[in-house]
């Protein structure tokens, strides 16, 4: 143990028996810390949370990249385009690619005997993955989705439910318009709600078979394929690889691929989603300010109140960089003391709203019902490392103080 830790080590054990105006102000220097790091860990697992949740709900309704009809770009209505099941499994073996499936779409009505609403339909087969669907079912159930029999059940949001007063079993009327008009009666199976009112407000789910027939389409085309990847981030790389083969190759009938990711298909959502990154970037200035401020206030008050204990450092030998690391060795256990209540506080208060959901949102606005965590210990371990560092770096210029105070001229005035 050096000789400077030591000296720091016990008047850190005996600062409670400090003057008058240095006990508040470690105690409000190292609270200043604590908050500033709480608010930090809390503010970085909300906006990670935010995002992953929107990103979620929005890959739920349309994989990660889409490969599509090229004309579709410029149409109302899908075009479309041969997805046989070797195609399926040429796209499910690429690199990067974990799940591949069908789906077709058609834009039509919904009616009652009070209202009616525009809607798009939407056709699934037997290969897509309805977790995310069940996991925002709030009635019923969900539809059997197949590419080789009609079941002529759909399932509809919460919005719609509510705007034309249906539940999960429930009958109603859909039209559809083309040359002409085509009307089904579809069995309400379910009713699902994710809060993303663009696509809540729209679409309809039901089975491939369906939507095929009233596109007059055969059983081998479909308006495109969804594909997944295991990792957010792998999307743009996924997408290149998709688009390196798919992209200015045609089937059968002289249909061309097109080939998107979710990001170019969605822009002013994700670029929005972007924004939110400058909201923690200048909440974690204002905070790493509000612990550096703090705690430089509460060294310089340390070192004016202790004079008498540095003249006598100095008057024993002691160099003025060795007393220099007395204070900052002191300091850098002040800021472990507020890192550590900070964790508690930040990383407690965290745990609190993601098991229990205390904080509500109001869904019309924010897309979610509760304040949304996501943890990640290795951001939190960066705040701490940083907030430690900083800190330190930036005290090294209050403890030049040190250097002002000569023995002889304060034992003058003593």
């Amino acid at each position: 143990m050096s000789f400077e830790y030591s000296i720091a080590r016990r008047l850190y054990g005996h600062r409670e028996e400090g003057r008058r105006l240095s006990r508040p102000a470690v105690q409000i220097a190292m609270w200043g810390v604590a908050v500033g790091l709480a608010v930090m860990i809390l503010s970085v697992g909300i906006i990670l949370g935010f995002k992953g949740e929107i990103r979620q709900k929005v890959i739920g309704f349309g994989g990660c990249v889409e490969v599509i009809n090229y004309r579709s770009l410029y149409t109302s209505e899908a075009q479309p385009i041969q997805v046989g099941a070797s195609l399926l499994h040429r796209l499910g073996a690429m690199p990067g690619i974990t799940h591949v499936q069908r789906f077709a779409t058609k834009t039509g009505m919904l009616k009652t005997d009070l209202t009616f609403k525009g809607v798009i339909l939407r056709g699934a087969a037997e290969e897509y993955d309805t977790t995310f669907l069940a996991s925002h079912l709030r009635e019923g159930r969900l539809p059997r989705f197949s590419s080789k029999e009609a079941s002529n059940e759909i399932l509809i949001s919460a919005s719609m439910a509510r705007e034309l007063r249906l539940h999960a079993g429930d009958k109603v009327f859909a039209y559809f318009f083309s040359d002409d008009v085509k009307a089904r009666r579809f069995l309400v199976a379910g009713v699902y709600e994710t809060h993303l009112s663009e696509f809540d407000n729209h679409l309809v789910f039901t089975d491939l078979v369906t939507t095929q027939r009233l596109n007059e389409w055969r059983s081998d085309q479909c308006a495109g394929a969804e594909l997944f990847v295991q990792d957010f981030n792998g999307i743009e790389a996924a997408t290149n690889t998709v688009r390196q083969v798919m992209n200015r190759t045609s089937d059968a009938d002289g249909n061309t691929y097109s080939t998107h990711s979710i990001m170019e298909l969605y822009p002013g959502l994700f670029s929005w989603l972007k924004l939110l990154d400058t909201n923690v970037y200048v909440i974690l200035l204002l905070m790493i300010g509000l612990s550096l401020f703090t705690m430089t206030a509460g060294l310089l008050i340390i070192i004016l109140e202790r004079t008498n204990f540095i003249a006598v450092m100095k008057s024993l030998g002691a160099a003025d960089h060795q007393v220099r690391r007395i204070f900052l060795s002191f300091a850098a256990m002040l800021v472990g003391q507020g890192l550590l209540w900070g964790n508690v506080l930040g990383i407690g208060l965290s745990w609190l709203q993601w098991q229990f959901g205390l904080i509500h949102l109001d869904p019309a606005t924010y897309y979610v019902d509760t304040v949304p965590i996501q943890f990640s210990w290795w951001l939190i371990l960066a705040l701490n490392v940083a907030t430690l560092l900083i800190t330190l770096l930036v005290l090294i210029v209050p403890s030049h103080l040190v250097s002002r105070i000569h023995p002889a001229q304060v034992m003058r005035f003593e």
